[in-house]
C-alpha cells in the first residue's frame, strides 16, 4: 500500500513539474510538446486510479489530436520581431490586466452556488454498459471533451485567418 501511494505521489510530481515546464518554457513548439507531455503523464495518473474512459479520453484527445493540432499550427506562424513582440506584450497585458480580479470575482461567486454536479461514476451501470453511462449519465465529462476539441479548432481558425490577414 504504501508503494501504490509514494508511486502516485511520483508520478504527481512529475505531472507539476512538466505543467509548470508548459507553462514557463519561452518557445511555443515546447510548450505544445511539454502539453503532450503533462497530458501522457495525466493519463498515467488516471490508469492507476483505474479510470478507464478518462484515460482513454485524456490520452486520445488532450495528448494526441490537441497536441498534433498545436504543433501543426506553430509551424506555420511566423516568427515576430523584437519589437512586434514587444508591442505584443504590451497590449496583450492591457487586454488582460483584470483578468485575475475576473477569475477570483467568478470564483467567488461559484461558491455561493449550490450546484449538484454528478462526479462519480455509478459502479453497478458501468459493468451493465459503459456507454450508457457516458452519453447519459456523464454530460459534464462530454461537455468537457467538446469544449477542448472546439477550443484547439479555434485556435487553429484564429491563426489562419491571421496568416491570411499578413
Amino acid at each position: 500500500m504504501q508503494i501504490n501511494y509514494t508511486l502516485n505521489l511520483f508520478i504527481l510530481v512529475i505531472l507539476v513539474a512538466a505543467g509548470l515546464w508548459t507553462v514557463m518554457t519561452r518557445s511555443l513548439i515546447r510548450s505544445a510538446i511539454g502539453l503532450a507531455l503533462t497530458s501522457v503523464i495525466l493519463t498515467l495518473l488516471m490508469f492507476r486510479f483505474d479510470s478507464w474512459l478518462v484515460t482513454v479520453f485524456e490520452l486520445s484527445v488532450c495528448a494526441g489530436l490537441i497536441s498534433v493540432i498545436f504543433i501543426s499550427t506553430i509551424s506555420l506562424t511566423e516568427p515576430l520581431t523584437k519589437s512586434e513582440v514587444l508591442k505584443h506584450m504590451k497590449a496583450r497585458l492591457a487586454r488582460f490586466i483584470y483578468l485575475p480580479l475576473l477569475i477570483l470575482v467568478v470564483g467567488v461567486g461559484l461558491s455561493f452556488i449550490k450546484v449538484n454536479l454528478n462526479f462519480q461514476l455509478p459502479v453497478a451501470e458501468i459493468e451493465a454498459d459503459a456507454r450508457k453511462v457516458l452519453w447519459n449519465m456523464r454530460d459534464l465529462d462530454l461537455l468537457g471533451q467538446v469544449v477542448i476539441i472546439m477550443t484547439g479548432i479555434f485556435g487553429v481558425i484564429v491563426l489562419f485567418r491571421e496568416m491570411r490577414r499578413k
